[in-house]
């Protein structure tokens, strides 16, 4: 308090102004380093929520894959307590079948 008591009235004018400015270039970089976290943050968050939008994807790609190769197993291979012939396997036959009967008639009238 003595120095402000030697200080001429401009100089403790100036000294004010120079604290008012000082005190507002704090608050500036305060306030952008502020913003910088949040812009951080919110992209961290963003990436968090890409990352669990690729986890579902991910989850319901595998569902589908399982329920897909159930499917071609059930239509390939026989029941477990039954003899019969899978579909799949009718199927295969009877293309085969057809195309030796395309091929016999046409080496016949052909």
């Amino acid at each position: 308090m003595a120095e402000n008591e030697v200080l001429s009235d401009a100089e403790r004018a100036e000294l004010e102004q120079l604290r008012a400015e000082k005190a507002a270039r704090e608050e500036a970089e305060r306030a952008a380093a502020e913003r910088a976290e949040l812009e951080g943050l919110r992209a961290e968050k963003e990436r968090a929520r890409r990352a669990a939008e690729e986890q579902e994807r991910d989850r319901a790609r595998q569902a589908q894959d399982a329920a897909d190769r159930e499917r071609a197993r059930r239509l390939m291979e026989p029941d477990e307590d039954d003899l019969k012939m899978a579909p799949g396997q009718k199927i295969v036959i009877l293309v085969v079948v057809g195309i030796a009967l395309l091929w016999l008639l046409l080496t016949v009238f052909g």
